[in-house]
């Protein structure tokens, strides 16, 4: 790793860029909160998973199989020293989508039912949706949505006003995939307390960019995807209270999540492995311990720093631009979504991408936040660890060639 290159550059700069072999020269990526890229370390940790050390988990008593196994395991409570847990408080997933809907599938179906109501918010992705709309048909259950303020934050104040003794769960992304607005998780949580409502936070936009601890954010639930952590695709956690994942039933069916299985009946192991029937995503797990490593060992707080140097670096030459409109909270962390008066975001990022800037475009998972902001997508740059300065200059070179070609 190149890591200790990064403690002599200035805080928009981390010096990581070298450690990121698809960072092609030239190539300005900006869509790190659609996907991350990732280090040598995290791709030298999945080939030799795949390698001389690859074996199954929890099965064989050979010893390369107990050795993987230490190893699942060991990267396990990596996850959970992470987040501030205990490693039997978390399960593996695919990713953050997995793991809200394991959440809904199984503490929702057993703790919601006709007239209780959940609580979400106006700038929610599909993913922190779509799970509680189908719990809700599945038990009758209502679900209600909290505004935003007027710099597109979750406004909080409102939530408040609409919780009430029916509410079972409030649900809220900790960090919003299009606006880049930070909750006051801790408030949300007491709010939520307050009515007997459990908070599950969707965390995929905040691990990667700023330090978590469950336990002050105070939380009962929290999800997380590996890919956006820098880590690889199709893996990803879900963290609850220890007491809770205990008294939750199973929703998958298979191997590893049982205790005895026979004609008459069968019985379930313990949490975590009570959620993870079949054979796990093996080497997947060990990618993300080691790219719990690099973002750790480079310091959160820092990444933090440098994002929000070039978010206000970006808002501010961005903002310049008479035709630009921006949204979101100008302390955003890491996101910058904005369009152009007269240009539809997709010409945008065409434009941008031949310009070597590689933006997202579209609604992002987020179509009725769409709707609440009045428009059909936005463009957006979302920066990651390896972004500098030079990506900004290149994206606001890239916005001024889009408003002289339409002009």
């Amino acid at each position: 790793m190149n890591i200790q290159t990064a403690t002599s550059c200035s805080p928009a700069s981390l010096g990581a860029r070298p450690d990121f072999p698809s960072l092609a020269e030239g190539w300005h990526y900006l869509d790190s909160a659609a996907t991350a890229l990732k280090p040598q370390p995290v791709i030298d940790a999945v080939a030799e998973g795949y390698g001389a050390r690859y074996a199954t988990v929890h099965r064989g008593v050979y010893a390369r199989s107990a050795e993987m196994t230490r190893a699942f395991e060991a990267a396990r409570a990596r996850i959970a020293g992470f987040l501030g847990g205990r490693p039997e408080e978390v399960v593996f997933t695919r990713g953050g989508t997995e793991a809200i809907n394991l959440v809904a599938n199984s503490w929702g179906n057993a703790n919601i039912g006709e007239g209780d109501r959940i609580m979400l918010s106006a700038l929610e992705h599909h993913a922190n949706i779509v799970p509680w709309q189908m719990l809700a048909q599945r038990t009758g259950a209502e679900i209600d949505v909290a505004p935003l303020t007027d710099d597109g934050a979750i406004d909080l104040d409102a939530l408040g006003d609409m919780l009430t003794d029916r509410h079972r769960l409030v649900a809220l992304a900790h960090v919003s995939n299009v606006l880049g607005g930070v909750l006051d998780a801790q408030r949300a949580a007491d709010l939520a307390h307050n009515v007997g409502a459990k908070l599950l936070l969707d965390g995929c936009q905040a691990v990667p960019r700023m330090a978590v601890d469950v336990a002050a954010l105070d939380c009962d639930f929290y999800v997380f995807s590996s890919h956006k952590l820098y880590g690889p695709t199709g893996i990803g956690a879900l963290w609850a209270r220890g007491e809770i994942l205990e008294s939750m039933p199973p929703w998958e069916g298979g191997g590893s999540m049982i205790d005895r299985v026979s004609w008459k009946d069968t019985t379930y192991g313990p949490p975590p492995l009570r959620f993870e029937a079949g054979t796990p995503h093996i080497v997947g797990a060990l990618g993300l311990e080691a790219a719990i490593d690099y973002v750790e060992a480079i310091g959160l707080d820092r990444i933090h720093a440098a994002e929000c140097a070039l978010v206000g670096e970006a808002r501010a030459a961005l903002g310049a631009i008479n035709s630009v409109r921006l949204f979101g909270p100008a302390d955003s962390a890491g996101i910058v979504s904005f369009g152009i008066e007269g240009v539809h975001p997709h010409d945008i990022a065409t434009i941008l991408d031949e310009e070597g800037v590689a933006i997202r475009a579209g609604h992002h998972c987020a179509q009725p936040l769409m709707e609440t902001l009045g428009v059909e997508a936005t463009a957006r740059a979302s920066f990651g660890l390896y972004s500098n300065s030079e990506d900004v200059a290149a994206l606001i070179r890239g916005v001024e060639r889009v408003t002289r070609i339409f002009r």
